[in-house]
């Protein structure tokens, strides 16, 4: 067989694991289409091993032993990821990268000012934090 069908099956492989990278919105695709890409580069790997042993007298197969490291690194890259986005989706409800972008960078809807203020009093306005407090303490009393 000749070198150019598996190159051709390689390229268009990979190029349509980059589409789904950049356009898919979903977190389980992106990792798929993660590993369409790494699939790619075995193909290509292995396609150029087996081209290049014929030119050589001695056949070392190292194409192939990448490969076979590249699936292990696969693997082990799948299940961390997966155990991450499933870990994501438990707790926010949702494997949009879109919406876990914004909400990661959104603040709250009374925190216009940037202010770092856990105890919900503007320290901005010079008044002292601990008549706050007792004044919180009648409030309760």
């Amino acid at each position: 067989m000749h070198l150019a069908y598996p190159a051709v099956l390689s390229a268009l492989l990979f190029c349509t694991g980059l589409y789904g990278v950049l356009a898919r919105r979903n977190a389980i695709l992106v990792l798929m289409s993660v590993e369409l890409m790494l699939n790619a580069v075995n193909l290509n790997l292995v396609a150029f091993d087996v081209w290049l042993s014929r030119a050589a007298e001695e056949t070392l197969h190292s194409g192939q032993a990448l490969t076979l490291f590249t699936i292990a690194i696969a693997a082990a890259e799948i299940g961390i990821g997966l155990a991450i986005v499933l870990a994501v989706y438990r707790n926010r409800g949702t494997a949009d990268i879109d919406k876990l972008r914004d909400s990661a960078e959104a603040h709250g809807p009374d925190d216009t000012d940037g202010s770092d203020d856990t105890d919900g009093f503007d320290s901005s306005d010079g008044d002292d934090l601990t008549a706050d407090r007792t004044g919180k303490a009648e409030a309760t009393a």
